[in-house]
């Protein structure tokens, strides 16, 4: 995993201004908006989770341990895939169907998607009496337990059924 301070390629300022552009009279203010974006954007790759930050007047920030991340797309119009650049969206189990985090910019991110996969996947917190399998030896006792009673009672029924015909 990297470490340190990341920062976007500058093919997404780019792909910024392309946007901007789309956007006809506003694209004045919409550029000024995004070129910021752009200068002030990192991201912070560390042992315990990814940290993205921006801003200028305001600071917004975002850090994500590895452990609370569920899922990673990789996401890529046809002018990110011309200009070599995609998006990773970062989901976690929060209510909210957007992802939580959005990494864009940088031109290795299917590499950097392949990493934070491995990372997450290593953070999940192993219980003591989880097995060799990753499977939680009590909850696999208690399932069984369950299944033998449900079982044990189909066989009561089926007796009285079997007792008294209709």
């Amino acid at each position: 995993m990297p470490r340190g301070e990341r920062r976007p390629d500058r093919r997404l300022l780019g792909y910024y201004a392309l946007q901007a552009a789309l956007l006809g009279p506003l694209f004045p203010v919409i550029m000024v908006v995004l070129s910021f974006r752009f200068r002030t954007l990192r991201y912070v790759f560390d042992e315990e989770g990814v940290t993205m930050r921006w801003g200028v007047l305001f600071r917004r920030e975002v850090s994500l341990t590895y452990a609370r991340i569920q899922d990673l797309h990789l996401v890529s119009n046809v002018v990110e895939r011309w200009l070599g650049l995609g998006r990773i969206q970062v989901q976690t189990a929060s209510g909210n169907t957007a992802a939580e985090m959005t990494i864009e910019g940088l031109r290795d991110f299917e590499d950097l998607r392949n990493r934070l996969y491995a990372r997450m996947r290593g953070a999940r917190p192993a219980s003591p009496s989880q097995n060799g399998r990753g499977l939680n030896t009590d909850a696999l006792a208690d399932v069984a337990n369950t299944i033998r009673e449900a079982a044990a009672e189909l066989r009561r029924v089926r007796q009285v059924l079997e007792e008294n015909p209709r």
